[in-house]
């Protein structure tokens, strides 16, 4: 992952509601939720959760698809996993991780 992929998709991260969209995304699974349950999980206004819906699918964060009359939108794992991957490539400078220490604040 190129500096410029991680800055956007942290960016989109960067916003307490985007955030707690995404998390709950993620918390949904593979298949997803319909737009209205996420806006009834969040309470979010229509208006208010499609502009941070679109936000998030144009960093690559979800994936939208239609089903009949209604819209689900679903957390990219790949694309979670790979920002995870790209934090971490270089933990513990090259060396595999110990398991954290309870009380410490490194992973080595």
């Amino acid at each position: 992952m190129e500096n410029k992929t991680a800055t956007t998709l942290l960016a989109a991260l960067a916003q307490e509601t985007r955030l707690a969209v995404y998390r709950l995304l993620v918390t949904a699974g593979p298949e997803g939720m319909q737009t209205g349950k996420i806006g009834e999980a969040l309470e979010l206004a229509p208006a208010t959760l499609s502009f941070h819906l679109k936000e998030l699918t144009r960093a690559g964060l979800i994936v939208d698809r239609k089903e009949s009359r209604y819209i689900y939108y679903a957390a990219r794992y790949d694309t979670m996993n790979a920002l995870i991957d790209f934090l971490t490539e270089n933990c513990c400078g090259g060396e595999p991780c110990m398991p954290v220490k309870i009380g410490s604040d490194t992973c080595c």
